[in-house]
């Protein structure tokens, strides 16, 4: 299956949204079907995004699946690139650029244009 950052990005939000003390169930994303979701979820925690994932498989198919909640580093990252105009730019860049589309240049670009966005509103001042 290919990675998808639209998916992880938003997978990262509802998690942010939903979770409260144990494990979020079957996490559910419009648009998207439950093996998409839970394969998602699964590279984010191998990835150390969130803390938790469980799945559970009937007939060689995903049946059921647990997330934890958002790691340290899961937080960090959805801070960076939770706004739609610092995710839009991001993704814009790395296109026009030829990057490959891996976690820590995401990081990276989003941070730039973050870093460009500061600057600007300090000297607007």
């Amino acid at each position: 299956m290919i990675r998808n950052m639209d998916l992880l990005r938003k997978i990262l939000i509802a998690v942010e949204e939903q979770y409260e003390d144990t494990v979020i169930y079957n996490l559910q994303i419009e648009g998207y079907d439950r093996k998409e979701v839970a394969y998602h979820c699964k590279i984010l925690h191998s990835g150390n995004l969130i803390s938790n994932y469980d799945g559970q498989f009937a007939d060689d198919e995903i049946y059921s699946f647990a997330v934890g909640s958002l790691t340290w580093s899961g937080h960090e990252f959805l801070d960076k690139i939770k706004s739609d105009t610092v995710w839009n730019n991001t993704k814009k860049t790395i296109t026009e650029k030829g990057l490959p589309v891996a976690l820590d240049v995401v990081k990276d670009v989003a941070s730039a244009i973050i870093t460009g966005m500061t600057q600007a509103a300090i000297k607007g001042l």
